[in-house]
């Protein structure tokens, strides 16, 4: 049986929890130290998975941005940036969203059985669209990308798909950035929603490490007995 990749949590938040501000623009919770810290952890992983509604708003790249760290990777035989992975429950991802066009990394797509004719029509050309199930479980999903050889997978969220791998316990750290101001909006999302988590006051989470970064604070937090590697 293959082994779960060893998965990472990653994410900033406001200093009363929210990844964003329910607006429009984009909310900018890290500064260029954290970038580059993310930048590292990017690089030491085999894939890097986000929401359909985190591909959507944000139009990520998802790629490793320094020169340096791209060239160690094609040293190593890897792709210059980890493979890309979303959830999708209804296929309706643009294909030509920066998730797609950029980085020559592979993408796999996992979605909703019932949602396959449209996601491969959509994005067969794309990326590489895999029934997942329906619903679509995170456990099959981790499962299945151990299966392709993924070791490390770091999880840059949102908010449902950060709730849904803690609720199944299937991370072994939570990097969780904390930006120095309020959102104050419950229109906003938070970093973790409602459900039963294997951490609570009878079962604390170990706290490997705290670093300062300017304005904004890692707390580096350990949920499995699995091997820790700081980044």
């Amino acid at each position: 049986m293959v082994e779960r990749p060893y998965t990472i949590l990653s994410c900033g938040v406001s200093l009363d929890g929210y990844l964003d501000a329910a607006t429009p623009q984009r909310l900018v919770l890290s500064n260029d130290a954290d970038l580059r810290r993310v930048d590292t952890v990017r690089a030491d992983v085999d894939a890097i998975l986000v929401g359909a509604a985190t591909v959507r708003h944000d139009n990520p790249r998802l790629l490793v941005r320094s020169a340096s760290l791209r060239r160690s990777r094609l040293a190593r035989g890897l792709s210059e940036s980890p493979v890309k992975v979303t959830l999708t429950r209804t296929g309706e991802l643009d294909p030509h969203g920066c998730f797609f066009t950029t980085g020559s990394c592979e993408k796999l797509v996992y979605c909703e059985s019932g949602s396959m004719p449209v996601a491969r029509c959509r994005l067969g050309t794309v990326a590489t669209v895999v029934d997942a199930g329906d619903p679509v479980d995170v456990r099959d999903v981790v499962e299945d990308l151990g299966q392709r050889g993924v070791r490390r997978l770091m999880v840059e969220g949102g908010g449902r798909i950060h709730t849904q791998f803690l609720t199944a316990d299937l991370a072994d750290e939570l990097h969780l950035v904390v930006a120095p101001f309020f959102v104050g909006d419950p229109r906003a999302h938070r970093f973790a929603g409602s459900g039963a988590y294997p951490w609570h006051p009878g079962n604390r989470a170990r706290l490997a490490e705290t670093r300062q970064m300017g304005d904004v604070v890692l707390l580096r937090y350990v949920l499995s007995a699995r091997e820790v590697r700081s980044s």
